[in-house]
């Protein structure tokens, strides 16, 4: 029983996050106060939606780049929507971000599925575009916090049972998502696509349309987060969430989402994505740049890409032996 806790990559990545955080705490106490650790998650909570968008592409063996282009496409439309029309309810802005994001993660989608183009060519392309566009619509301007609504700015942040809007909504989607992928015939797709494209195909799964669906899925949570990012923090600008795509890749591959697609939890998802928050957040505390974020992220996708690797040829090297013993 040990021994297999051991080996789930779940349980080890909760216990360096642990560890993680009593060395910090052993240094600097406040940082595990409640009030704190909720603000970290706060402050984590649009990455832990983007991952688990992330991981409905990569485990059908696709990858989306534009993720935070999108993000910040839909995040200065809604901010810009804002300003003309102050008095617009936020059911209506939200249903604005989450289905011009789904647009985009169609556009990806329809690409990857009817032309064929390999999705990492695809969403590095729209992720230009996106960014592209934000520009031209807003002409390189910002919108600043006194050129939103109160209304529009309030919404993400409003407390309930002790933690903000923004937290809930993220909690929100990781249930509603755990619930995807394991009781429902598209959620189950995703996973023997990634699996098994031949298999599934002869299962009666259409693999290009689940693939698309990925996409869909990817691009309507990055609305959602789009409209929440440039709420939070009150401002809407043409390189907004920079470079954020590969913090959510790394969250992804950290939490044991496999690249070669089919494996994955939505536990490890979040919990790659808890890892990569806290250490944001411990930066400053220790007094590192948050610059090296970035190195951060990109080494922790290497080590737990070599680590899948490993795993998998161990795996690969005991079904051998056996098949040797057998004959």
């Amino acid at each position: 029983m040990i021994r297999s806790l051991m080996k789930s990559r779940e349980m080890i990545l909760a216990a360096a996050i642990l560890l993680l955080t009593a060395a910090i705490a052993y240094r600097f106490p406040a940082f595990v106060a409640p009030s704190n650790l909720a603000r970290v998650f706060n402050d984590t909570a649009p990455l832990i939606i983007l991952a688990l968008g992330q991981m409905a592409v990569i485990l059908t063996r696709c990858i989306d780049l534009s993720v935070a282009a999108n993000l910040a496409l839909t995040g200065m439309v809604v901010a810009m929507l804002n300003v003309a029309m102050p008095g617009l309810p936020i059911p209506v802005v939200l249903v604005v971000a989450i289905g011009l994001g789904a647009l985009m993660g169609l556009a990806n989608g329809l690409l990857v599925w009817k032309l064929d183009i390999p999705p990492i060519v695809v969403t590095l392309g729209t992720m230009t575009i996106y960014r592209g566009i934000i520009f031209v619509i807003s002409g390189g301007e910002w919108i600043n916090a006194h050129e939103m609504s109160d209304t529009f700015k309030a919404f993400p942040r409003q407390v309930g049972l002790g933690l903000p809007v923004l937290s809930w909504i993220a909690i929100l989607v990781v249930a509603g998502f755990a619930v995807l992928v394991s009781r429902t015939a598209l959620g189950r797709a995703f996973y023997a696509v990634g699996g098994n494209p031949h298999a599934a195909v002869y299962t009666g799964i259409n693999v290009g349309f689940t693939q698309c669906a990925a996409y869909v899925f990817s691009g309507a949570l990055a609305g959602l987060a789009g409209y929440l990012w440039v709420a939070r923090y009150a401002v809407a600008y043409v390189d907004i969430a920079a470079g954020f795509e590969l913090e959510v890749v790394a969250a992804c591959v950290i939490g044991g989402i496999s690249i070669a697609g089919g494996v994955g939890s939505v536990g490890g998802a979040l919990l790659g994505a808890l890892f990569l928050g806290i250490v944001k957040n411990a930066l400053p505390v220790v007094n590192i740049s948050p610059f090296w974020q970035l190195a951060i992220s990109g080494s922790a996708i290497i080590i737990a890409v070599a680590f899948n690797a490993t795993s998998s040829r161990a795996k690969g090297r005991v079904i051998l032996k056996k098949a040797e013993h057998a004959l």
